[in-house]
């Protein structure tokens, strides 16, 4: 069995039977779940003597609890790209990922270094070098500041929409805190933004249309994954958060905050 698969994974202590097993979650927050059905499961695998595992079969569908541990993470990391539920399903419930914020910050970076790069390409500048440069460098944390602003209104029109459709589910604070990581997460098709920006050809703009829809998509597969709840209501929670965020993009446009109407922010690119 590869060991890549485990690596997020606590190790069981054995006891007195000579037999270790994942330890139970402690709460429902970190509870671990069944990949194909969603069920609770107080364990994914067993560790008998001598590196022998046994991986747990879950009592509803009767199939392995979670088959990816036994997976390399390179698999896995292909599962998800293709948005498959399964792989959501591992990662968010029978792992330990700690990089929600990391992520998001770099993820923020990137939005930020494809606003600024545009704005330059639309600038011609007769000012001195010394003046530029630190003019250049004032739109780069401005475009950062408006890349994180608007993502948050994304993020508060999805949990509004699923306050109002879900009020138990969502008023949860462990359901709350996992959405907003799963959310962070998933938007990790904004990295694509930066080798989209380095290696610049003519279907550049076609490239980030796509990094954009890739991004709401698998925002919606986190949000349905997370709550379990029907495509129908994950699409309206997605298009929510974009008419919120569209609505602060025209605000920050109107008072001329954002790049001015001469700029192409991958947004607002024909999307």
């Amino acid at each position: 069995m590869g060991n890549g698969g485990r690596s997020g994974l606590q190790q069981g202590k054995g006891n007195a039977e000579g037999v270790a097993a994942t330890p139970t979650a402690a709460s429902a927050s970190c509870q671990y779940r069944c990949i194909e059905c969603n069920q609770e499961a107080k364990e994914l695998y067993r560790d008998y003597n001598h590196g022998v595992l046994k991986i747990t079969i879950c009592k509803s569908c009767q199939k392995p609890v979670d088959k990816y541990i036994e997976y390399d993470p390179v698999i896995i990391l292909i599962n998800a790209i293709l948005c498959k539920a399964q792989a959501y399903r591992h990662i968010l419930f029978n792992t330990q990922i700690n990089i929600h914020g990391k992520l998001c910050i770099f993820c923020l970076l990137c939005e930020a270094y494809l606003r600024w790069w545009q704005l330059q390409d639309s600038n011609q500048n007769t000012a001195p070098d010394d003046l530029i440069r630190y003019a250049k460098e004032w739109d780069f944390y401005r475009m950062f500041a408006i890349a994180a602003l608007e993502q948050t209104a994304y993020f508060i029109g999805i949990f509004t929409f699923l306050w109002v459709e879900q009020p138990m589910t969502v008023k949860e604070k462990p359901s709350f805190i996992l959405l907003l990581k799963a959310l962070l997460l998933s938007s990790y098709g904004k990295l694509l933004l930066i080798p989209a920006v380095i290696w610049e050809h003519d279907y550049t703009p076609l490239c980030l249309k796509l990094i954009k829809v890739f991004v709401l998509t698998s925002n919606f597969q986190a949000i349905r994954v997370t709550l379990n709840i029907n495509r129908k209501l994950c699409f309206l929670a997605v298009l929510s958060g974009l008419l919120l965020e569209s609505i602060v993009v025209y605000f920050f446009q109107r008072m001329e905050w954002d790049v001015g109407s001469e700029c192409a922010i991958y947004k607002s690119q024909d999307f």
